[in-house]
């Protein structure tokens, strides 16, 4: 509760959308491992695509900052957050992808 009350008005804006926010988890576990899982094991991955989607939106608006460009996160934003997160973190494993990330 105490880091609720230091959040700014955007902050704490933004820690609402995120908390009403949700995956779709059988949608999202199907296309990651292709394969049917128990509902406890959705869950989880749901939770963790949900941290890593917040990560890429928090890194997309630092990529704007430093850029200087103003409005809403445009698809390019992404790519390049998605490129330093990859190379700060090295943990997204090298998949080759089928479909580009955030297209345009």
């Amino acid at each position: 509760r105490a880091l609720l009350d230091n959040f700014s008005d955007e902050q704490l804006q933004r820690y609402e959308v995120y908390r009403r926010s949700a995956l779709n988890k059988s949608v999202l576990v199907g296309n990651i491992i292709n394969q049917q899982v128990s509902p406890t094991m959705a869950f989880v991955v749901a939770g963790f695509a949900k941290v890593f989607v917040g990560e890429m939106v928090e890194k997309a608006k630092e990529v704007m900052e430093a850029w200087g460009d103003k409005g809403p996160i445009r698809p390019h934003h992404l790519r390049e957050a998605y490129r330093q997160y990859d190379k700060e973190t090295g943990l997204i494993p090298s998949v080759n992808y089928q479909k580009r990330l955030f297209r345009r």
